[in-house]
């Protein structure tokens, strides 16, 4: 049974950091792309990071220098770190794993999600 189960948000105020992880199970992680999503009251589903899997990454320009996404094959589990945090940033983060190793696969099962606020 696929299973991918996100932690690690909280409440921060604006400049700090946050790691979110996100632990895989069920599957073979290191054959797949995996993907931090984010979702805004309001707003539409954002991809903010990818890593497929040989490690390539892509990131959306508002995570660029300031989040970095990583993966341990070992762990079966993949991370955020989230530097520099802005009111902006503040969303549901939803960690997906890809049908494929290449993050421009579709996306086949999703986490529950961990609340990132960013407020002072």
């Amino acid at each position: 049974q696929v299973q991918v189960v996100e932690s690690g948000g909280g409440l921060v105020q604006p400049g700090g950091s946050l790691r979110l992880s996100c632990a895989a199970s069920g599957f073979t992680f290191s054959n797949y792309a995996m993907k931090w999503y984010r979702q805004a009251p309001g707003k539409g589903r954002e991809l903010v990071a990818a890593i497929n899997s040989a490690g390539s990454i892509y990131y959306a320009d508002s995570a660029k220098g300031r989040f970095t996404i990583s993966k341990d094959n070992a762990r079966a589990t993949m991370y955020l770190q989230m530097n520099s945090l802005k009111p902006e940033d503040t969303a549901m983060y939803y960690c997906a794993k890809s049908t494929g190793g290449d993050y421009f696969s579709g996306d086949d099962y999703w986490g529950q999600g961990t609340q990132v606020t960013v407020s002072s």
